[in-house]
């Protein structure tokens, strides 16, 4: 499995944001509720599950979308399993630091 990743750097505070590969181009919506997972936040490099998992595992703020990050995120304790939100389907967690 693979993933698109993006590292956002803005006075010296990294931003990771990943998402399932094939989801990268969409927009989701729920209610008011709304997830537009743009090539401009998301679209980095495209990489392995494992190796996106070791980056998040540094990160001190994120930003991931899908299934299969989301639950590979809650088996590696990057999450809790409710440490995530749905819109219409689609998992989606953040992390903040500060």
């Amino acid at each position: 499995m693979r993933v698109f990743l993006k590292i956002h750097v803005r006075n010296e505070f990294e931003t990771v944001a990943a998402c399932d590969e094939d989801l990268l181009n969409q927009v989701f919506k729920e209610g008011n509720l709304k997830i537009e997972i743009s090539s401009h936040f998301f679209g980095g490099i495209l990489i392995q599950l494992e190796e996106a998992i070791d980056i998040l595992k540094q990160a001190s703020s994120f930003n991931i979308v899908g299934k299969n990050l989301i639950n590979k995120a809650i088996d590696c304790e990057l999450l809790p399993k409710e440490g995530f939100r749905s819109i219409n389907g689609v998992p989606m967690a953040m992390k903040m630091m500060f």
